[in-house]
């Protein structure tokens, strides 16, 4: 399996980013798959999870500003940030998710930084 976030920069507070995960090696439709993000000095941690079948969910910190959405056929994942803030900042990664054969997988990562 390769996962291969891009999308990241370096933006204002309030602002917009769009992060895209190309996935190839696997069958990505039948797949959960998650945004998970680390900042420097923390933990990483799961910010948006979309199932195959469609249903989504977000931390509390990002819920209303952030959107995930797949797209099957272009077995790509994307994360649509709004207003932005600089606590957003952080490396950002797509991640398969469930007890699955990729879920010690991690791809490379994608740099927000958000300044204030």
């Amino acid at each position: 399996v390769q996962l291969q976030a891009s999308g990241g920069g370096t933006v204002q507070a309030g602002g917009s980013l769009r992060l895209s995960c190309k996935a190839s090696g696997i069958v990505f439709k039948n797949y959960d798959m998650g945004w998970y993000r680390q900042a420097p000095g923390k933990q990483r941690e799961l910010v948006a999870e979309l199932s195959s079948d469609g249903n989504s969910d977000y931390v509390d910190t990002v819920k209303g500003r952030f959107t995930i959405s797949r797209d099957n056929i272009r077995r790509t994942l994307a994360l649509q940030m709004n207003s932005l803030k600089p606590e957003d900042t952080a490396v950002y990664y797509c991640k398969v998710l469930g007890n699955t054969r990729y879920q010690y997988y991690w791809g490379r990562g994608t740099l927000v930084t958000v300044s204030s």
